[in-house]
């Protein structure tokens, strides 16, 4: 079975061939080897990549307390932003891309003006590292996930801290708001993954399944509910509005579907030899693509739950990816200190 699915694999690159004209759906676009670019710079592992959402740079963090902005498409390198005096967790854009926020094990939070490249505010309030965060759709609210077991939200006008989210009973790794900003994930140490409404600060779901702890999450968008309806027959349908869906990884080195509104996994996906440490869904809806300690780069047809394509991405562990919602590019950040950029056909 594996050998006729490799069979059908090597068919389909003859027929699909190289990149010589070809018209494949950019639906399906999947990261191809080599890489494009292998760009060094950061002085120690990168923690966490991510591409702009309006220009054609990309923006890095690492251990080494840097954030260096590089042109994808060029491949160069444009400049460093310091100010964190600690390896840097975690970076993410509003969705004007105007707005930068990081967070490092500084226990410190700052927001970056991205057009003039100057450290507007730095927020105190975690009493640990800040391994995560992210700026609520809406753009005036900002999420952080900390050491300190604690979710906080930050109002980005003043930087006070409004709200904290507690529950978790262990390090929490990683915080994600869904797309309209009415409830966060988060996951942790304690190997659970938590859903939190925003508004009343209540926990809606744990979700505990996982065997180690869970270093990852992501929302899984609009374009990926047919693929999941059709790949999870009628548990979902049933309740009416499918999802929200929601992606984890660990490092008990599965990655997990959930449907959030009944709290229930609706697959693992097995195949990496090591913990797994970003996931997130193709923007096609079609694909997972995640990456991991053993080095490579994956991508998942999750409607036959298999791993349709293995990259080996980095010399090292591979800490971190992101693909463009629009140019056919993703790319992968490694402890081996390099950031890949990968293109797709």
């Amino acid at each position: 079975m594996e050998l006729e699915s490799k069979l059908n694999e090597a068919k389909e690159e003859m027929t699909h061939g190289g990149s010589v004209g070809q018209k494949r759906d950019p639906k399906e676009w999947i990261p191809r080897p080599p890489e494009r670019y292998a760009l060094s710079g950061h002085r120690a592992p990168v923690t966490r990549v991510i591409f702009h959402p309006v220009f054609s740079v990309m923006v890095t963090a690492s251990e080494d307390a840097t954030i260096k902005v590089w042109d994808y498409e060029a491949g160069d390198f444009e400049r460093t932003l310091k100010g964190h005096t600690d390896s840097v967790q975690d970076i993410c854009f509003d969705q004007t891309g105007k707005l930068l926020a990081s967070c490092s094990a500084d226990m410190s939070i700052k927001l970056w003006d991205f057009q003039g490249f100057e450290c507007v505010r730095t927020m105190h309030g975690h009493d640990h590292n800040v391994s995560s965060v992210a700026i609520m759709p809406n753009g005036d609210h900002i999420v952080s996930a900390s050491r300190d077991k604690t979710i906080k939200m930050w109002e980005v006008a003043t930087g006070y801290c409004v709200k904290t989210f507690t529950g978790h009973r262990e390090w929490v790794r990683m915080v994600r708001p869904n797309q309209d900003g009415s409830l966060i994930a988060s996951c942790s140490n304690d190997q659970t993954v938590r859903v939190w409404v925003v508004a009343s600060k209540d926990c809606k779901a744990e979700l505990r399944e996982h065997e180690h702890v869970v270093e990852c999450i992501a929302w899984a968008p609009d374009s990926a509910h047919p693929t999941i309806l059709e790949a999870t027959g009628s548990e979902s349908k049933k309740s009416g509005k499918p999802g929200p869906f929601l992606l984890s990884g660990s490092r008990d080195k599965t990655i997990k579907m959930w449907d959030v509104s009944i709290g229930i996994c609706l697959m693992t996906l097995v195949g990496h030899d090591n913990w797994v440490r970003g996931v997130l869904v193709h923007p096609g809806g079609r694909f997972i693509v995640s990456c991991a300690d053993d080095k490579t780069l994956r991508i998942w047809d999750y409607k036959n739950k298999r791993c349709m394509k293995t990259l080996c991405a980095h010399e090292h562990f591979v800490t971190s990816l992101d693909f463009h919602k629009t140019a056919p590019y993703v790319v992968t950040g490694s402890v081996d200190q390099t950031v890949k950029v990968w293109e797709c056909r």
